[in-house]
């Protein structure tokens, strides 16, 4: 009987499952597929993705390493990140104040009861645009890396967006190869913004994506639609989540990204969790 214990975190909708991993007793070859099938729904837990903690440099607290549902590895995730620190203060692997080694670089973390910033990878000027138009949506992409790759547009209605759509082609296109999370924006005001993500790996839309919004945080500022340092992020979980960061918009020193996280349960798998069907759901 295969069992593992976990913790069910979100991130205004953004949903994890958490293995802490200190021990090593998930082994580096079955992190991906164990992943995936943890992240099934009906047939698994059900998650957006898996985060395992496990030991990191001497000069870390501990590192992160994260996997989408379909079990690719991404270098970083924003709201992982905040679940994560929450649950390692939870249990006493870090201090309220800790730092985080990820594939994209260390960060640090600060934990307040149920408020979690974190501070993300220093950001590159924009990558380049391009031009995709799917059914008639012909819309202007600007490419920046906030951890991993995105793909930003605005909008002048949000809701009226088909994002899993328009958001599963432009992910998929040559011009952002070999694949980027995609980001629909609407201005609000000067210091806020609505945000809507299709996410890679996960092959959908999130109810929320913390490097997508700083993404669309900070070109949005770049370009003159609004105003930071503090810029709030509206999100389809109906939570608020804000990016904050220090110096010019175009090359910041430091980006923060803060908000609540929720623990929502925690367990152990059953021993058919792990298991994939006869005709190979969830391979």
């Amino acid at each position: 009987m295969e069992q593992l214990s976990f913790y069910k975190y979100s991130g205004h909708g953004n949903d994890f499952v958490i293995i802490d991993n200190w021990e090593g007793h998930v082994p580096e070859s079955e992190l991906s597929r164990k992943a995936r099938l943890l992240s099934r729904p009906k047939f698994g837990i059900g998650a957006d993705g898996v985060v395992y903690i496990a030991a990191g440099p001497d000069d870390v607290d501990f590192a992160v390493r994260f996997f989408n549902a379909d079990g690719s590895e991404a270098d970083m995730c924003g709201n992982a990140s905040r679940c994560a620190a929450h649950l390692a203060y939870t249990l006493s692997i870090a201090g309220s104040e800790m730092v985080i080694h990820t594939n994209a670089g260390e960060i640090t973390a600060e934990v307040v009861n149920s408020q979690v910033r974190v501070s993300l990878p220093v950001t590159g000027r924009g990558e380049g645009v391009a031009m995709v138009e799917v059914d008639g949506f012909n819309q202007t992409y600007h490419r920046i890396n906030t951890g991993v790759s995105h793909a930003v547009t605005w909008v002048n209605d949000l809701e009226a967006v088909n994002v899993p759509k328009i958001g599963r082609a432009v992910r998929r296109h040559v011009s952002f190869h070999p694949g980027a999370n995609v980001d629909f924006v609407q201005i609000i005001s000067d210091d806020v913004i609505a945000v809507r993500t299709f996410e890679k790996g996960v092959e959908d839309e999130t109810l929320a994506c913390g490097t997508g919004c700083t993404a669309a945080a900070l070109l949005s500022a770049r370009n003159g639609y609004v105003h930071g340092p503090r810029i709030v992020c509206r999100t389809r979980g109906g939570e608020d989540l804000i990016v904050r960061w220090d110096g010019d918009p175009a090359a910041p020193s430091t980006v923060y990204l803060e908000g609540p996280v929720r623990h929502t349960f925690s367990g152990q798998t059953g021993p058919d969790v792990l298991r994939v069907s006869r005709r190979g759901q969830g391979q």
